[in-house]
């Protein structure tokens, strides 16, 4: 099996580690070489976090090349633009339809760009989804992330049985349900 790389994006406090480290556990449970890397950046002040994880029969480094991405997880939209670049030309972007402004749009030195998701569709395989309303709907907006990784979930070669035990023993015992309840409405849009 060639290298699968993934890239998950979004602000700090959106669960982008969380959502590595399950798709990190499922990999090795799987039995594949597994690497991730974390990059923070101003994550405590909502900034930009990317991570990489990477898994295959031999895995030599943790980070992923500009154009090597098989499968981009965006939490907002302005970041899935800003790191669209570094997914493969046949490669796929499971975007989450939310906003957050950046600093530089809250001091109003830039502004938001308008028609981000019609520019990401165009330039590849994208599934839009509206993440938080999903959550919200099963009374568990933070479980957005995983709602995102269910839908995202169908790009990638596991059973929903192997997720859903990943899952299981990867977030907070007192979250599973609604974690597993987020995943499965993910999974089925």
């Amino acid at each position: 099996m060639a290298t699968t790389n993934i890239m998950i994006v979004g602000v700090g406090g959106q669960g982008t580690l969380l959502t590595s480290r399950i798709l990190g556990n499922l990999a090795v449970v799987a039995g594949y070489d597994v690497k991730i890397s974390e990059v923070h950046g101003l994550s405590q002040r909502g900034g930009s976090v990317v991570t990489y994880v990477r898994y295959g029969e031999s895995v030599a480094e943790p980070i992923v090349e500009a154009g090597q991405v098989d499968v981009l997880i965006a939490f907002e939209r302005l970041e899935a633009l800003r790191y669209l670049h570094y997914v493969k030309k046949d490669g796929t972007v499971i975007v989450n339809n939310q906003r957050i402004d950046p600093i530089t749009v809250v001091s109003g030195q830039t502004e938001y760009p308008e028609g981000i998701i019609d520019t990401i569709t165009s330039r590849r395989k994208t599934l839009v989804v509206d993440a938080m309303d999903v959550a919200k709907a099963i009374g568990s907006p933070k479980s957005f992330n995983i709602v995102v990784l269910g839908a995202a979930a169908k790009s990638m070669d596991y059973t929903v049985e192997q997720w859903e035990d990943v899952i299981k023993n990867t977030v907070p015992p007192k979250t599973v349900e609604k974690n597993l309840e987020a995943f499965r409405k993910g999974y089925d849009l």
